[in-house]
């Protein structure tokens, strides 16, 4: 049986009659670049989220970007966050010139650490970036309270977790602005690149709507040098009618989660996600922490299950951050769980034979072990 990590044409098959109508209507308007479907998944999702503004960019990079930007975070600056995390979080800090101060993560969460980040800010820090890795959003009641004694910015990077909430609350809804990727590999995937910033501050996103059209307003006046980040209004049409199915998706990946703890809880060798009880998780990614990542990877590969590292090397240790001076056994548990953990298919379409199938598979292995 073959289980795929992820599987788009599963996902696909029941949307695409709607999506190819909206793609249509686009093709007939001719407004390929921030037509009226922008604005219209802009006021969805703000809707959605509970948050006041949302403005589309091009991809979630670029979402990051343009968030330190808006902040007025440059040269000289730094900002905190993970070094467990895609390479975006502390890139998207690079290329404004700021510098990323990492800080270690909580080995139940994956997250941030909060009772790491105050022995790492100086003078020099204006904003902490906190990254809702695979869904489960970070502590946000305690990254808060020490952001709002430091008088700290906070850019939430919740690429992974659209539709997660902290204590009830819907992440990108705490920070200055928090992020969105749409990826499509993502919970809500575009059929291409895809971003969005989300604010609460007016000041905020009218500069975010600036920055992402070369910093232009009105037409050919510049006040700030900004990025050429338009959401295509192709994405927004697609991203729009998808919208609608995402809280379902949602529900079934934690149904499957839940499948996992009820069949995998009791194989020693491997532990299975922790989620803070104040978290609802959206399970972009299941990942074990797993003896012997490696023999089980090959063997989950053997059997046709789609498997993967996020991440196998912690940013610290990157060879272009160099210059931040990182070296092994700066921060001891991102380094660790980069060498155990394993993610597996958690996808909404997943059928109960396809789950047992990766149940009884893991089991098998660690049972010959």
């Amino acid at each position: 049986m073959k289980v795929p990590l992820l599987d788009l044409h599963a996902q696909y098959a029941p949307v695409l009659p709607a999506i190819r109508q909206a793609i249509d209507e686009v093709l007939t308007g001719h407004h390929y670049i921030m037509g009226p479907e922008v604005k219209a998944l802009e006021d969805k999702m703000s809707q959605y989220l509970g948050i006041k503004y949302a403005i589309g960019c091009a991809s979630g990079t670029d979402a990051l970007v343009l968030a330190i930007k808006a902040l007025g975070i440059g040269e000289g600056d730094e900002v905190i966050t993970t070094p467990f995390t895609f390479f975006a979080t502390a890139s998207s800090i690079w290329r404004n010139h700021a510098k990323p101060v990492f800080v270690d993560i909580d080995p139940r969460t994956f997250n941030l650490n909060p009772d790491l980040i105050e022995q790492a800010i100086t003078p020099k820090t204006k904003a902490i970036m906190p990254v809702h890795l695979f869904g489960q959003p970070c502590d946000m009641d305690a990254i808060m309270a020490i952001a709002q004694k430091h008088n700290l910015a906070v850019i939430e990077d919740n690429a992974q977790g659209i539709g997660s909430k902290w204590d009830g609350k819907m992440t990108c809804s705490f920070g200055d602005i928090g992020t969105l990727s749409f990826f499509p590999s993502k919970n809500l995937g575009a059929m291409g690149d895809a971003g969005m910033c989300l604010t609460n501050s007016e000041d905020l996103a009218n500069k975010l709507k600036q920055l992402r059209v070369h910093g232009e307003n009105p037409k050919y006046y510049h006040k700030w040098v900004g990025l050429n980040s338009r959401l295509d209004t192709l994405q927004a049409a697609i991203l729009s009618i998808k919208l609608d199915y995402l809280q379902g998706w949602s529900e079934a990946r934690r149904k499957n989660a839940e499948y996992y703890y009820q069949h995998l809880g009791d194989v020693p060798q491997i532990k299975l996600p922790y989620i803070h009880p104040k978290a609802w998780t959206i399970y972009n990614q299941f990942t074990l922490i797993a003896e012997d990542r490696q023999g089980l990877m090959k063997h989950l590969n053997d059997k046709e299950i789609g498997c993967a590292v996020y991440y196998p090397l912690p940013l610290h240790l990157q060879e272009c951050f160099a210059l931040l001076g990182g070296k092994k056994g700066d921060f001891p548990v991102s380094e660790e769980l980069a060498e155990k953990v394993l993610s597996i298919p958690i996808y909404s379409e997943l059928t109960t034979e396809q789950l047992d199938y990766v149940v009884q598979t893991i089991k098998q292995y660690y049972k010959q072990g």
